[in-house]
């Protein structure tokens, strides 16, 4: 079964910056879009960003534009050889940024790739950032 492999969590202090990875463990076929969540404890799932794997055209969740978060999150991809990683950037890390962060891959018949959830087919098992004040 394919997986989704995350990486580069951590813990860091305010106003540092974290770059986060996700690569499948085999092709996807079909998945045309990559997207990042995030829960905190208690919290529901948030969709931050997503990139549709064959333009790279990028897509930002409502989480983005709250004045808390706009502006720090960058979603990006690359290929080497056939193997695709996502990556989520993330700057001026504040505590509220706290959270496991989540990788998921799904298929959008267009264009467009959304960070509503039912979207996403595959998920990662997460990598966790902390942010101390």
């Amino acid at each position: 079964q394919v997986r989704l492999v995350e990486s580069g969590g951590g813990s860091v202090q305010s106003g540092e910056t974290l770059r986060l990875s996700c690569s499948p463990s085999e092709y996807l076929f079909g998945a045309n879009c990559m997207a990042w969540f995030r829960q905190a404890p208690g919290k529901e799932r948030e969709g931050l960003a997503a990139i549709n794997t064959e333009g790279g055209a990028t897509f930002y969740g409502a989480t983005f534009y709250d004045d808390s978060v706009r502006g720090r999150l960058t979603i990006s991809q690359a290929q080497n050889n056939g193997n695709h990683t996502t990556f989520l950037q993330m700057d001026s890390l504040k505590p509220d940024d706290t959270a496991m962060y989540i990788c998921a891959a799904g298929q959008s018949s267009g264009a467009h790739c959304y960070t509503e959830r039912y979207w996403y087919a595959f998920w990662g098992q997460g990598t966790q950032v902390t942010v101390s004040s």
